[in-house]
């Protein structure tokens, strides 16, 4: 079965900086985090590969990835598309507030691929490193999973934190039997002297578990699925007409939704690897330090794309 890797890569990255961060030069040849994705997409079995970008980031993300990448994948028989996410993609009665300057969110973004999914896919960020294994269980997932059945990969909490900020993380309730309950898009997470924590507006720090699950935005799914999040889209421009000038149509927001509604069932397939990323910029010098000391344990090679 035909199985797509398809990768966020649209985000503005306000709190890196300045420049996109999802084309950073974090591996020892210079290779993206993105790069470490696609390679264990592709290990694990997946034959397809969607990147969701900006039109106005198009030319730049071709020359460092994405003509790279078709080649790659001219190679290996796997096919590349592009999904372009544009603020301009909404309901056919909506009107666009004129505060808006970005698109509207990850499961907006998963809504601009809709013509290129046609069977089952797992969803990525591209500056997030996820790990083999959990490309491997998705992967193996998706294979024999029945209609509106998801999966998500689930992170502890302790292993995805920034030393330079607060992040934003979907804590997790999950069932004794390893299914989805709840997930709370929680914002502002940091690292306390105890552990972690969300804090508040107000200097409010509300304790979160180190060993507790979290989304980390990577959820596997059929094509199926994209319409109820269409129809999750209508209703969110409804339900929050007054503030769509800054309001976001979040994938874990609405998977949360439709687990209320029990419209869908998602396993949570737990990983112990550490995940990294690059939330600001500050995280940069440690991420490569990480890939670096990858490939001096032998988890990826020096070129990395000869395994394949």
């Amino acid at each position: 079965m035909s199985s797509a890797l398809v990768i966020l890569a649209a985000g503005i990255g306000a709190r890196y900086g300045g420049g996109i961060k999802q084309l950073e030069h974090v591996g020892p040849a210079g290779e993206l985090i993105i790069d470490y994705s696609i390679h264990d997409a592709l290990a694990a079995g997946f034959d397809q590969i969607v990147f969701i970008i900006r039109r106005d980031m198009e030319k730049d993300f071709r020359e460092v990835i994405g003509n790279r990448v078709e080649r790659l994948c001219r190679r290996l028989g796997v096919r590349v598309d592009y999904a372009f996410q544009e603020m301009e993609n909404i309901p056919a009665d909506a009107r666009i507030p004129a505060g808006r300057v970005k698109p509207w969110g990850t499961g907006h973004a998963l809504i601009s691929c809709r013509e290129v999914l046609h069977g089952p896919f797992v969803i990525i960020n591209a500056d997030d490193y996820y790990g083999k294994a959990a490309f491997r269980s998705i992967y193996a997932f998706l294979q024999t999973a029945k209609p509106m059945t998801m999966c998500m990969a689930g992170f502890f909490l302790g292993n995805t934190l920034s030393a330079y900020g607060g992040v934003t993380r979907g804590v997790c309730q999950v069932s004794a039997d390893g299914y989805l309950e709840k997930v709370t898009e929680t914002r502002n997470v940091i690292s306390t002297a105890t552990g972690a924590g969300a804090k508040q507006k107000d200097g409010r720090i509300i304790p979160l578990e180190m060993d507790a699950v979290v989304s980390m935005n990577m959820w596997g799914m059929g094509a199926e699925v994209i319409p109820a999040f269409e129809a999750g889209f209508r209703d969110f421009f409804r339900e929050n007409r007054q503030e769509l000038d800054t309001a976001e149509f979040l994938i874990p927001v609405f998977v949360d939704k439709l687990l209320r509604q029990k419209a869908v069932t998602v396993r949570m397939l737990p990983t112990a690897d550490r995940w990294f990323g690059i939330t600001y910029r500050e995280d940069t010098p440690s991420v490569r330090e990480a890939f670096r000391e990858l490939v001096d344990q032998g988890v990826y090679g020096a070129n990395l794309f000869d395994d394949l």
